[in-house]
């Protein structure tokens, strides 16, 4: 199993700092687990390979694309710093 760890700013709570753990099998599109936590308190859930092609589906995107653009917000970390916003709610 693959994880990565990032530190994120919210848009919803810029002054906040958040930590975003995703781990993953063979491939981020294949589904994944989402660990976010505030240093306090932690937060966790699964995203499935359906949900990912549901979500491609719904935004007319193709899954492949938005794969690789889910691996650029959730993983790349500092190399996509500022190109994606997150809101906490």
């Amino acid at each position: 199993m693959e994880k990565t760890l990032n530190r994120i700013h919210p848009v919803s709570d810029p002054e906040a700092t958040y930590f975003l753990q995703v781990s993953w099998e063979k491939d981020l599109g294949t589904g994944f687990g989402m660990v976010l936590s505030d240093g306090q308190c932690a937060w966790t859930g699964t995203v499935s390979e359906a949900e990912i092609s549901r979500e491609a589906a719904d935004m007319e995107m193709n899954r492949e694309k938005y794969v690789e653009e889910l691996k650029k917000a959730l993983i790349a970390g500092e190399e996509s710093a500022g190109k994606y916003n997150f809101a906490i709610s």
